[in-house]
């Protein structure tokens, strides 16, 4: 089947192979070590500097954009990481579990960090620009549904699988095998349906001779306001960081510690199914909407809708309502009947939306940022950076939260979003950007 003028076909998937990784990588992989046993000091050493090959990609960008196809890069990355789960999943049984299977998790970090070099530069160059802002929304909305399907679905199946073998260690090598099985298909998936060939998508690129790594890097840190564009990028995300860090323990901390209580599959659901939604219809109507009037007019809406959800947080930690509910799901090979808190799940709803919503502006204006030659390398840098500004910040959420407690927490949070509110303000990009000239 010819996909090339059909993105529906191969985006979607080709952002959730992008996604997914990241989330059994860095979140599941806490909840697999804790539930299997291993101290939060180790975790948290271990798992945070799984992070470091998203961070430090840029350094490696060039010779993606030099080297080779885009297409030909993510399926050998995509590869490498479902054999990597497989293994991590087989390693589990087994004696000092924990070193191996950190070392392979190492080896899926490398390799899905290249991945989202490979997958953004092929998505900059097969899609036409005036299709690339109602796509954005699409295509962040997919990545964070990969992440979405890693934190709340997988979770929750390990969750249903240790109920019921009373097998911690067997329930996640099942898990994690499957979760190889599911990386393995799509991989296959992406190989029939992604457009084979990239010439005509960068015939109209702009391509220099004389290109090597050390140009393609100094041209991006020439770009005109770099300054504040990287500052911009690095604090953007600094309320988000450190919330995202800290949300899973609130939802599952006692209440007598702060938190709300719930528990492992409680959490597994409440982002699996009603998160899921909400994303979805939020990215999806922020592609829209930059796309019918420009990044320009929706930049503050978006990124106030993505930051102020932060307050119903707020909200459940200083209240800690104990309504509950009890959702029961029977997905034929297996049924939960599990109790939820009504303004958890209408808060995080809320949050859910406006980040699909609002994130949708921020990589727009991340592929504004890139504009020019050497797509690839400059998005590569400019999330390299973003990346960094995630990863410091969630490294001493942990701190700051035992230090204020869970109502301080989420105050510094909001207040933490406010910085990059301002600077917004001052970036200058095309009044229309992103507004599309025609039908998708």
């Amino acid at each position: 089947m010819k996909t090339d003028n059909k993105p529906w076909f191969w985006i979607p998937l080709l952002n959730f192979a992008s996604g997914l990784p990241y989330a059994i990588i860095i979140s599941v992989s806490v909840i697999m070590y804790k539930n299997l046993g291993i101290s939060n000091e180790d975790i948290g050493v271990y798992t945070s500097l799984l992070y470091l090959p998203w961070v430090i990609k840029p350094l490696w960008s060039p010779l993606i954009e030099l080297i080779g196809t885009k297409r030909k890069w993510f399926l050998l990355m995509q590869l490498i990481i479902s054999i990597a789960f497989l293994l991590v999943g087989l390693t589990i049984p087994t004696n000092g579990f924990f070193m191996m299977s950190l070392a392979i998790f190492w080896v899926a970090a490398f390799a899905s960090a290249s991945n989202d070099i490979a997958t953004d530069g092929f998505y900059l160059l097969v899609l036409p620009e005036d299709k690339q802002s109602f796509f954005i929304g699409i295509r962040s909305t997919f990545y964070r549904l990969s992440m979405l399907a890693g934190n709340g679905l997988v979770v929750l199946f390990a969750g249903y699988l240790e109920h019921k073998y009373g097998d911690n260690t067997k329930a996640w090598s099942y898990t994690m095998i499957c979760v190889g099985l599911l990386m393995t298909f799509i991989t296959a998936y992406n190989f029939i349906f992604t457009p084979k060939n990239e010439i005509n998508a960068v015939k109209n690129e702009k391509q220099t001779p004389h290109q090597n790594f050390g140009t393609i890097f100094t041209s991006f840190f020439q770009k005109k306001q770099i300054g504040l564009i990287l500052t911009f990028i690095l604090v953007f995300r600094l309320g988000e960081s450190q919330l995202l860090k800290m949300l899973s323990p609130f939802l599952l901390d006692n209440r007598e510690l702060g938190g709300m209580g719930l528990d492992t599959e409680a959490v597994g659901i409440i982002y699996g199914t009603l998160g899921i939604f909400a994303l979805t219809v939020g990215g999806i109507l922020g592609g829209i909407a930059i796309s019918k009037h420009g990044l320009t007019k929706w930049m503050l809406p978006m990124f106030l809708a993505m930051h102020l959800p932060i307050l119903g947080f707020i909200g459940l930690a200083h209240f800690q309502p104990q309504e509950l509910f009890h959702l029961h799901i029977n997905l034929y090979f297996f049924e939960i009947n599990s109790p939820l808190n009504l303004y958890t799940c209408i808060t995080v709803v809320l949050e859910q939306f406006g980040y699909g919503f609002g994130f949708t502006g921020f990589m727009m204006y991340l592929i504004h940022v890139a504009e020019g030659e050497s797509k690839t390398a400059h998005y590569a840098l400019a999330t390299g950076f973003m990346a960094l500004g995630m990863m410091l910040p969630g490294m001493l959420s942990g701190y700051i939260q035992k230090f204020l407690g869970y109502q301080n927490f989420f105050v510094w949070v909001l207040i933490a979003t406010i910085p990059g509110l301002i600077l917004s303000r001052f970036l200058t990009f095309p009044k229309d950007f992103g507004k599309k000239s025609e039908e998708v």
